[in-house]
């Protein structure tokens, strides 16, 4: 599974990888620290050309250049983004960040600090459904 966690707090982003390590979820992680750069990823621009494309994104909405906000509006506005699962992480408790983010179409909107246990259920669900969606049934010949 290729997750794309775009978070500029360190100290959150590391608890994001250990969480995700010790609850034994196989994944292969990029991690960006601002909207901007995750932008650029998504659409392969610049040196994020041979990007792979995420099977998941873990969206911190107080990033720095380009907010997390206008990201998650990105990626539900382009044709061939949308259909990623987003997850966001963040320490806004807005409620109209909440409405916004679940109008979006968002998989989970989890608060800073994040119930570790609430958020490996999240990503063990979406990992379970990300297998199941790329077994292809045998067509009988």
């Amino acid at each position: 599974m290729e997750i794309l966690l775009a978070e500029d707090s360190l100290t959150s982003a590391r608890m994001t990888m250990s969480a995700l390590k010790s609850g034994g979820v196989q994944h292969r992680l990029t991690w960006l620290t601002d909207g901007n750069e995750t932008l650029q990823f998504l659409h392969r621009q610049g040196k994020y050309a041979q990007a792979p494309s995420p099977d998941l994104i873990l969206l911190d909405l107080g990033l720095p250049i380009i907010d997390g906000r206008e990201v998650l509006a990105e990626i539900r506005s382009d044709d061939e983004l949308r259909q990623i699962p987003v997850v966001v992480l963040t320490g806004s408790t807005l409620q109209q960040d909440q409405i916004r983010s679940e109008q979006l179409s968002v998989e989970g909107y989890l608060t800073k600090p994040v119930n570790i246990k609430q958020f490996l259920k999240l990503v063990r669900e979406l990992a379970n459904y990300w297998h199941a969606d790329m077994i292809v049934p045998a067509t009988g010949s």
